[in-house]
């Protein structure tokens, strides 16, 4: 069986496909909810969701939430005497989500597509596969939150839609994409987000404004600071969650005999939470410009997770976008929902043979580079572009690259995802090396193409244009390595995007076309002919095909319309 599963920060979800429905799977206690809190007593005794959250205030040290924020990173959590990883703690939520599904349906899953955050790092990725391989799953795809919502609110709305947002505030991670529906297919256009921006910002915020309205003499000061965080934490989740639909509320924290109480408003607590609603801008600006479209060309804003049912997160996105948001998917179920419909897709379910979805690579790939300043020092470590965050996969780019010193033997390429313009700010993801000739600096030139798709596998061909010389280089996750039959299947498909736009037959024709046309007027139309083709050019070493096909639509429409007016008007 292959289900659908949303590995929050929060809480966590499981779904199965059933009869041409997403279904979501109860637990045990009959929630459909199921918090990401993991507890171990020495005795190596185990307690996972609900129940783990109740030991938290009186084993705080025994207990660990929020550890999906720690992803990817080599910190450990302490239970029960023993080091745990993230994808250790995960993996026994993913265990228990996966045997509420035996309980449900007496089927044991085998395989999961699990859901990650949009802005989710390569290591991030890794991590969260490695976590359902030690569950005892066979991660089939890892699908972005966002993009899990979009197929669900995809479907409810049957129509065609608009570019519409998707703002999924959950417990930990903050993401935006940015989504288009035509004809049966979901289109993620551009994506951004926040990995350490969530529900829990909020409950910390609101923690630290109430400490010291509760307990000015200091009482708490004198608990372990495991135990007293954690207090403080349950204290200010049971307020948030009152203040979503009452004006004041409560806020209490007991232990021992000890009760400390204090009123907070929905204004006090809006006020302090000032900072991170400002930090929500930011995605959502990065996302817009990346994909080239205005707040105003939105068809809607699509709210999911958890954290945006307070209402100050839906006042703070109305003041953002002029508009209220659309609110007709659930924020809890809406991307474990997804998630099933993907695992529909992938078990090539009836119901679901004329829905098609495309994503974007979420982070920029390239290589590092040595930079020459004005006064002819070398730079090394210099971030170089090739596939740019929020480009539609799959995705083939080349750039070009030439020797920097005379004599120089080889070129190597050390294969960087990130953002930042020094690689040592970005991830390592490979490394690729090629002779070269012995020659003086720049007579040896380079052609690096990255070729990408949605499962994440990334091809690097490396050619030497003057000697012939090429190598190539595959990247995929070593740990969930597919098997020789299915790397070719991908690699297959990927080479057919291998060539240069500007190799592409139509574009070819409308270039020659447009060349015939410049000889064959003078003067002033000769002049605007040339700016044309300059613009198509510029379209077509852009290889972004987007960018390609509207020049080339506005280089066909001036073309057709001074043949028909002619040279003698």
């Amino acid at each position: 069986m292959l289900i659908g599963i949303d590995l929050g920060t929060t809480n966590s979800a499981v779904a199965i496909w059933r009869d041409g429905l997403a279904e979501l799977v109860p637990n045990a206690l009959g929630e459909r909810l199921t918090p990401s809190a993991v507890s171990i007593d020495r005795q190596r005794q185990t307690w996972v969701g609900a129940a783990a959250l109740d030991r938290m205030a009186n084993h705080p040290d025994d207990t660990a939430t929020s550890f999906k924020r720690l992803m990817g990173t080599d910190k450990l959590t302490r239970l029960g005497g023993q080091d745990y990883r993230a994808e250790d703690l995960s993996a026994l939520v993913l265990m228990a989500l996966r045997d509420d599904v035996v309980r449900h349906t007496g089927v044991l899953p085998t395989q999961a597509v699990i859901t990650v955050p949009a802005y989710f790092n390569d290591r991030q990725r890794k991590a969260t596969r490695r976590a359902g391989q030690i569950a005892g799953l066979d991660v089939r795809r890892l699908i972005n939150e966002p993009t899990a919502a979009a197929l669900a609110f995809g479907l409810q709305d049957k129509e065609d839609r608009e570019p519409f947002l998707v703002f999924d505030l959950g417990g930990g991670t903050f993401d935006v994409s940015v989504v288009e529906k035509f004809e049966g297919i979901v289109e993620v256009r551009g994506s951004a987000g926040d990995n350490r921006l969530g529900g829990d910002d909020f409950n910390a915020a609101l923690a630290a404004l109430m400490q010291p309205r509760i307990d000015p003499a200091g009482a708490l000061a004198k608990l372990p600071e495991a135990r007293r965080r954690a207090l403080l934490f349950r204290a200010a989740e049971q307020s948030r969650r009152q203040l979503t639909t009452v004006a004041q509320a409560d806020f209490v924290v007991t232990f021992d005999d000890t009760r400390l109480e204090a009123p907070v408003t929905a204004e006090d607590f809006e006020q302090a939470c000032g900072p991170i609603i400002r930090r929500l801008r930011d995605p959502v600006v990065r996302a817009l410009r990346d994909c080239a479209i205005d707040a105003a060309g939105l068809s809607a804003i699509v709210l999911v997770g958890g954290a945006t049912r307070m209402p100050l997160v839906r006042r703070a996105i109305a003041r953002m976008f002029g508009r209220f948001p659309d609110s007709s998917v659930h924020p809890d179920h809406a991307v474990a929902q997804g998630a099933a419909i993907q695992a529909g897709l992938l078990a090539r379910d009836n119901a679901l043979d004329e829905v098609r979805i495309t994503d974007v690579c979420p982070f920029t790939l390239g290589v590092d580079t040595i930079e020459r300043d004005a006064h002819g020092g070398l730079h090394h470590g210099v971030f170089s572009p090739i596939i740019e965050r929020n480009t539609p996969v799959p995705v083939s780019r080349v750039n070009f690259y030439q020797t920097v010193a005379d004599n120089q033997k080889k070129l190597q390429f050390n294969i960087y995802q990130g953002e930042a313009r020094e690689v040592s700010g970005n991830i390592q993801l490979g490394s690729i090396t090629i002779p070269v000739p012995p020659r003086p600096a720049g007579e040896i030139h380079a052609e690096v193409r990255f070729s990408y798709d949605s499962s994440g596998l990334l091809e690097v061909d490396v050619v030497l244009p003057d000697t012939g010389v090429t190598r190539n280089l595959v990247i995929v996750d070593e740990e969930d390595r597919p098997d020789r039959t299915e790397i070719e299947g991908r690699r297959a498909a990927l080479a057919r995007l291998k060539f240069h736009p500007r190799e592409s037959a139509e574009n070819v024709a409308a270039m020659a076309r447009a060349e015939r046309c410049y000889e064959d007027f003078l003067g002033e139309e000769r002049a605007m002919i040339s700016a044309w083709i300059a613009e198509f050019k510029g379209a077509l070493e852009s290889q972004d095909p987007r960018r390609i096909a509207d020049a080339k639509a506005m280089l066909i429409g001036n073309l057709d319309e001074i043949e028909r007016i002619g040279p003698l008007g």
